[in-house]
């Protein structure tokens, strides 16, 4: 199976099978029901899709399939809050036939159950960039590596780091074509925008989750995301794995020179207006910069974290996932929509309506700013947030926020043990 042109595969044909034999499958605690409907030939498909701020490219993609397959119906429920509904359509047996989810540890706990179809031995996976598709692996919350396998299609990718203002970079003397590949040049860099009168840093504090980007951004390169499995087991401690990462973020937040406790709205709105160097945010945070001010000269690179240049490693994402209800009635019809939408062409629609990376080995960076991080993508130099590994009944945000702006990181540091330590307590693999 290309992705310019699709074709049935051994995999989807005994899916089908399975369907036809077993309409209605339990799986995990649940009574497994496809929710599409059929009506005199034609097929409808129940399509989950998380991600608001993409749900007209969604509509698009999805009319222009129907247009294509005038025998599927697609209806697009579109989730304001995605981990709770899907859950919730777990339980009450109203599981859909194709979805889309954040690449999170929410979407690792699902896949882990067995309610998402295994795409590991499909074809389309030849096509896909390996450490985006092992950063899906990952995933799954499982210490068993033999039960780490891929439960849905990286759709589009994000990555963190920090996004520049060439402008700027230019006027203090900085080449904005060639970023910083250690922590001490960054950090030399960020003194020279201070001594040329240029804000070096804009944060956004106030809203704490925008605190996990840069934490997550050097923890790509300092820690092993083995290291979270061993965390899971009890043979390692946040103080172990996380004590440079913090450190180094506290150091970073004390280069800004001026507020860091404003909301992401109103940073990125500072920013835009050309107040900081640099801005310690991902991807995602462009075509908000972008819908402020369309003429600012933006670039986008990895946050540094050792002084070794080939050591560095980019935080990245599987920000959208596409997989399939394990159990769906309509598999046939459920994979010809997936195919539709993994081809390349709607790869790269998507990608350039929301500054998106694309999951292929042939990367398309939706935003020209991205560039600079090619050889990442390349070289499969790549990490998944660190954040992807923890719970989110676990304060994360709350906590660094409270690192950031007092810089006491032993105190973070014993309290996500604390409280890493209460979740093991009360799971079960």
């Amino acid at each position: 199976m290309m992705c310019d042109s699709p074709t049935p595969s051994t995999r989807v044909k005994r899916l089908v099978a399975r369907a036809a034999a077993t309409l209605c499958a339990v799986a995990v605690g649940f009574s497994l029901a496809g929710c599409g409907s059929s009506t005199a030939g034609t097929v409808t498909l129940d399509f989950f899709q998380f991600k608001s701020e993409a749900a007209d490219q969604f509509k698009a993609m999805v009319e222009e399939f129907e247009s294509e397959n005038p025998t599927i119906k697609v209806t697009i429920n579109n989730s304001a809050n995605a981990q709770t509904d899907l859950r919730t359509r777990f339980v009450k047996n109203r599981i859909p036939d194709v979805i889309t989810f954040n690449g999170d540890i929410s979407f690792g706990m699902f896949a882990a159950s067995g309610v998402f179809y295994d795409f590991t031995d499909e074809d389309i996976v030849n096509e896909l960039n390996p450490g985006m598709v092992e950063i899906a692996k990952n995933l799954v919350q499982t210490t068993d590596p033999a039960k780490k396998r891929l439960y849905g299609l990286p759709f589009a990718g994000n990555a963190s780091g920090y996004i520049y203002n060439k402008e700027l970079w230019r006027q203090a003397g900085v080449d904005p074509e060639n970023p910083p590949t250690t922590w001490s040049e960054f950090t030399a860099m960020l003194e020279k925008f201070k001594a040329a009168g240029i804000n070096p840093l804009q944060g956004t504090v106030a809203d704490a989750w925008t605190t996990q980007a840069p934490l997550a951004s050097l923890a790509g390169t300092l820690v092993p995301e083995t290291e979270y499995t061993k965390l899971k087991t009890g043979e390692t401690t946040f103080k172990d794995i996380w004590s440079d990462t913090v450190k180094k973020e506290a150091e970073l937040f004390t280069y800004s020179t001026a507020d860091t406790g404003v909301t992401y709205q109103q940073g990125t709105q500072n920013f835009a207006k050309g107040e900081a160097a640099i801005i310690p945010l991902g991807t995602y945070a462009i075509p908000q910069i972008l819908l402020i001010n369309p003429d600012i000269e933006l670039g986008f690179a990895q946050m540094p974290a050792s002084d070794d240049p080939d050591e560095q490693i980019l935080t990245a994402g599987d920000d959208v996932m596409l997989t399939i209800g394990a159990d769906t009635k309509y598999p046939e019809e459920s994979m010809k929509l997936v195919e539709f939408l993994m081809q390349k062409e709607q790869l790269n629609a998507y990608a350039d309506a929301q500054s998106a990376i694309t999951p292929l080995k042939e990367t398309y960076f939706g935003n020209e700013a991205l560039e600079t991080v090619r050889s990442f993508f390349e070289e499969n130099r790549l990490a998944d947030f660190c954040d992807h590994y923890i719970p989110s009944s676990i304060n994360i945000g709350g906590y660094l926020q409270t690192m950031v702006t007092s810089g006491n990181t032993d105190r973070f540091l014993n309290q996500m043990q604390t409280e890493w330590d209460k979740v093991q307590a009360r799971t079960f693999e």
